[in-house]
């Protein structure tokens, strides 16, 4: 299995010949938020099977990104999340969604896809009409891997997500607060330890910052990958921990 990081929450898990897509962000501004470190990802990253959006806030469910994906990929959304789609990109683009809840499964080329549990607010906005649940999701191949979305730690994690060889964690933000419902560097490292992966790949850091702040706790930016790592050396130091570079790849075998 092959893992690629364009950044933020965007990565793609391929194994056999099926391409997986990850809250696909393809552009280098969100609303406020502008890219600050790698560039784009290459239109190779919009090369899918599938895209699994795990939850409805505009940095994983990114709504211009969305027709920069291969036409004929599948969208796995939480439920609820095709009425927004129609409104923004029309019938043709909400016709492609596979809505999913916790438990629900979906079969993509070779691999099964489990969607979980997230601790998380599903909500597009405070106040909009657009919900569902927000969702990680267990993806069972060679080896399986463990996609939080955004999360917080919650009681029933090991027993829905582990055990699993590989997990993409969001260990930051993109901004200068980390409120409820996220996994900071420490706390990431202990949902690693609960679902029993022997690799992780630090996510959701590093990548995007509000406009003109750049000035305003710079030390949140770069430096949560650094801290997950140290935190997982101590909570479990036989976990291999994969500190990419916004496109960079790893090669994961099972075990």
């Amino acid at each position: 299995m092959r893992i690629t990081w364009w950044g933020h929450s965007t990565t793609t898990i391929e194994e056999n010949g099926t391409r997986l897509l990850t809250d696909p962000v393809l552009t280098s501004r969100i609303a406020h938020l502008r890219r600050r470190r790698g560039p784009a990802p290459l239109p190779a990253a919009a090369d899918c099977d599938a895209v699994l959006i795990s939850h409805m806030h505009a940095d994983h469910l990114h709504l211009s990104s969305l027709p920069l994906v291969a036409p004929d990929a599948a969208l796995v959304v939480p439920r609820g999340t095709a009425r927004l789609i129609k409104q923004d990109s029309g019938a043709e683009m909400a016709d492609r969604c596979i809505e999913v809840a916790p438990g629900n499964q979906v079969r993509i080329g070779g691999l099964d896809i489990t969607a979980i549990t997230a601790a998380h607010d599903g909500r597009r906005l405070p106040w909009s009409s657009h919900q569902g649940p927000a969702l990680g999701y267990r993806i069972e191949g060679s080896p399986s891997v463990w996609f939080a979305g955004d999360t917080d730690l919650y009681d029933g994690l090991a027993a829905e997500a582990g055990p699993v060889d590989l997990a993409l964690v969001p260990v930051g933000g993109w901004g200068p607060t980390l409120g409820e419902g996220h996994l900071d560097p420490v706390r990431a490292a202990e949902a690693v330890r609960r679902v029993g992966a022997r690799i992780a790949v630090p996510v959701h850091f590093g990548t995007f910052w509000p406009i003109a702040c750049d000035w305003l706790k710079p030390e949140l930016f770069l430096p949560p990958g650094d801290r997950f790592r140290a935190a997982m050396h101590e909570v479990d130091a036989a976990v291999k921990v994969e500190l990419l570079e916004p496109g960079g790849s790893t090669e994961v075998v099972h075990r």
